[in-house]
């Protein structure tokens, strides 16, 4: 289902999008399949993540994202991919942890939805 969001969400996003770093579905998978360390955060609402989520994620919505994210992970360099519906919270959750000194977060490009409508797996 298509998302109608205002132009000043979308600008928002633009801005956060040109200081972040974004990783496809697919390089994701290669990256997870070599063991190289990545930690998969879902950044949804509960609600969202009760009705499925990518398999081993772990779940700081946005609304605690920020207020948890060092007590979760102290470890500034711990490579973190963040998710969202479609890739737009999760790009500005990646903007906010780099201005809190993260210096390894990656956007999962087109989110839960790409990932679930490519048929991937999908944990409940």
């Amino acid at each position: 289902m298509p998302h109608h969001h205002s132009p000043g969400f979308l600008a928002l996003v633009k801005a956060a999008k040109s200081r972040i770093r974004e990783i496809t579905i697919t390089d994701y998978r290669e990256r997870e399949a070599s063991g190289d360390g990545m930690v998969l955060i879902d950044v949804r609402e509960d609600y969202e993540w009760e009705r499925g989520h990518i398999p081993g994620a772990t779940h700081l919505g946005r609304g605690i994202l920020e207020r948890d994210v060092e007590r979760t992970f102290a470890d500034k360099s711990t490579p973190l991919v963040l998710y969202c519906g479609g890739g737009y919270r999760s790009a500005l959750a990646c903007d906010n942890l780099q201005q809190m000194g993260y210096t390894n977060v990656l956007s999962l490009a087109g989110g839960f939805r790409e990932w679930s409508g490519s048929g991937l797996p999908v944990e409940r």
